[in-house]
């Protein structure tokens, strides 16, 4: 399926808001409350819109927990990644490797095979989107649990775009896959911390709750425009084009948090715009 010009800016602004919410994630006093508050405003907001959607149909349901429990992973990894590393290194790990197994779950299970041109643009991408972890020297070096973390984070994303992909072309209505979506993936987190904070979960919400709050609006709003856009496109060109957030989370790095962007961060970006012209070339 083509990608229309329209959807692709979109998947681009879901991208800039991906990137925002995990800034705030990373600069969170308490990560895993900061992100259990995100997830309850996504919760809130998801009941009020249900009552005035129908349900998505039968045969997505599947599909449909099968990604509640892989986001549940996602976050787990998620979290323990940022812990350990910097989101120079974690991020670009995790969201670049994840479009290349993306396309090769996409094509296995779903018989979508990307074009030639599509597939050297795919790469292209990747690699401009994975560099960018060696902007301060190989990951690998030093502690390994940064590395190991994010490339589990990885194949969790890359599980639940596939996921998410198949079942919202079942659910008959995109809109009702999202809503459902972000109303179910959000309680086994928010169960989890309950229990891992008990006795000092109100003092912990109270330190958070602003960087939660606004982190679930953002997150609310970049994988509700992903999963519109994959009933619309390929997945894996869907899912490359979205990684273009490791580029905003380096603008965001160095103009809100004063990180250093070197040649390589650059030479990254522009690799990364190339891919995604060539996929968008594929398309046509």
């Amino acid at each position: 399926m083509a990608l229309p010009i329209e959807v692709a800016a979109l998947v681009l602004l879901a991208a800039l808001l991906h990137a925002a919410w995990n800034a705030l994630l990373k600069a969170g006093q308490d990560r895993l409350v900061v992100l259990t508050i995100a997830n309850g405003s996504r919760v809130l907001i998801a009941l009020l819109i249900a009552p005035f959607i129908a349900l998505p149909q039968a045969d997505s349901w599947p599909f449909l927990l099968a990604s509640v429990i892989l986001h549940t992973g996602y976050y787990f990894f998620l979290v323990h990644a940022y812990r350990v590393g910097d989101i120079s290194h974690v991020y670009p790990i995790a969201r670049g490797l994840s479009p290349i197994l993306v396309a090769i779950l996409a094509a296995v299970f779903a018989s979508e095979m990307p074009p030639p041109w599509g597939m050297l643009g795919l790469a292209l991408a990747c690699a401009g989107i994975t560099s960018l972890a060696f902007d301060r020297g190989p990951p690998w070096r030093g502690d390994r649990r940064p590395l190991a973390y994010a490339a589990a984070t990885a194949v969790f994303i890359a599980s639940y775009t596939l996921a998410d992909g198949m079942g919202v072309r079942r659910a008959g209505d995109a809109h009702a896959y999202i809503v459902w979506l972000m109303l179910l993936e959000g309680l086994p987190i928010m169960c989890y911390t309950a229990l891992a904070r008990r006795g000092r979960l109100a003092a912990a919400i109270a330190g958070n709750w602003r960087t939660g709050c606004s982190s679930g609006v953002l997150q609310f709003g970049a994988y509700a425009l992903v999963i519109w856009a994959m009933s619309l496109g390929a997945m894996a060109s869907v899912s490359a084009l979205r990684e273009t957030s490791v580029i905003f989370a380096a603008l965001i790095g160095a103009i809100v948090l004063k990180e250093r962007v070197g040649a390589l961060r650059i030479s990254a970006a522009i690799l990364v715009a190339l891919g995604i012209v060539l996929m968008r070339v594929a398309d046509l």
